[in-house]
């Protein structure tokens, strides 16, 4: 449905003096040159990707779409469980689920967009075939089918929604995701095996050691390469770590994507380890095991709750490992779960974007 985009070719990064200061243009006083060598206009919004999937992507989707109207989400698509993997089995399309989530996630706070969100995270109760489909997710497929492209029936239900933002699969075809998984059967506990699908290694009682996606080589979206390759910002996470996060930075287009891109890289980290998946990772561990499948990747900000992190040098010096810094900033709902408040998750972002940015001011 997507064409293939060629493999990027390599360019320097480019680092401003005095990582987290402002830009050389901002301190001489003279406007910040955007693409293309064009002024940056007093007033212009940020141009932000956020990359993830599931709820950890709706997360930082909600709280992003309350301080920029340039948004953009790259989202996973090696979903194979529920509604979600009965339609890709039956009708080998792309799994829609969490392309749905971030549609519901940009829906706006008045009425419209709660009712259209509620709308499409709707299920269908029922003791036959429809059981437990998501709205959405049909709508999405519908779409998928009667316009033949991926990306126009996704901008037409953004439209629909009145979503503000865009959301973009990160690869045009199904993915499988694969695990090598220390002590996956209980009874061989030093055993490393092979474990097959997004829904499996989210809940694998085991050790994850590594993940790979079949095929190795996907193609990536070429508007999601675009995206990047003109962001001012690229969020990264929070989300399942090893079936939400790293599966972006296996699609070699859009690693590269990643690595070219002039845009800054926030890393956001999870509140807690999820049971399963990252069962007693501490948050050091999760940029250890992200630097394993992506040992180039720079990043310039790890955002992290302050009560997440009982050793906040141990967290510093693997941040330094990525060129980054570390932020700590209270994130976390009120309510003692460990799920992320969307005011408080932007008022984070909005202090890194300012604190942290080469471009000049956008409000």
């Amino acid at each position: 449905m997507t064409r293939r985009t060629p493999r990027l070719s390599r360019l320097r990064r480019v680092v401003p003096e005095g990582r987290g200061g402002r830009s050389a243009d901002l301190r001489t006083g003279r406007p910040e040159q955007a693409r293309g060598g064009r002024p940056r206009r007093r007033g212009t919004q940020p141009k932000v990707v956020a990359l993830g999937g599931g709820m950890g992507l709706s997360a930082s989707l909600a709280a992003l779409r309350r301080i920029t109207g340039d948004l953009t989400a790259v989202v996973t698509v090696a979903d194979d469980g529920g509604s979600s993997g009965r339609l890709r089995d039956e009708l080998g399309v792309l799994p829609p689920g969490d392309l749905r989530k971030a549609l519901a996630a940009l829906c706006g706070d008045d009425d419209w967009g709660q009712t259209w969100a509620r709308v499409i995270q709707h299920r269908f109760q029922s003791k036959g075939d429809l059981h437990e489909h998501a709205v959405g997710n049909l709508l999405i497929v519908a779409l998928w089918e009667q316009l033949g492209d991926h990306v126009q029936a996704l901008d037409l239900v953004g439209k629909l929604l009145g979503a503000h933002g865009r959301v973009l699969p990160m690869s045009a075809v199904p993915l499988e995701l694969q695990a090598l998984v220390k002590g996956h059967d209980p009874d061989r506990p030093e055993d490393v095996d092979t474990v097959r699908g997004q829904a499996t290694v989210a809940l694998t009682p085991g050790e994850v050691q590594s993940v790979h996606l079949v095929p190795n080589d996907p193609p990536a979206v070429p508007e999601a390469v675009d995206a990047v390759l003109d962001a001012d910002w690229v969020v990264l996470g929070p989300g399942s770590w090893f079936s939400s996060v790293i599966p972006h930075l296996l699609v070699p287009d859009l690693l590269d994507a990643l690595m070219e891109t002039k845009a800054r890289r926030v890393l956001s980290l999870n509140l807690a380890p999820q049971p399963g998946e990252t069962e007693g990772f501490s948050p050091q561990r999760h940029l250890e095991v992200l630097g394993r499948h992506a040992p180039k990747l720079a990043l310039d900000v790890v955002l992290a709750d302050e009560a997440a992190v009982p050793d906040r040098d141990s967290l510093t010096d693997a941040a330094k490992r990525f060129g980054a810094a570390v932020e700590l900033a209270p994130v976390a709902r009120t309510d003692g779960t460990p799920r992320h408040d969307p005011e408080l998750l932007a008022a984070a972002y909005d202090r890194i974007f300012r604190m942290h940015g080469r471009i000049g001011p956008w409000r």
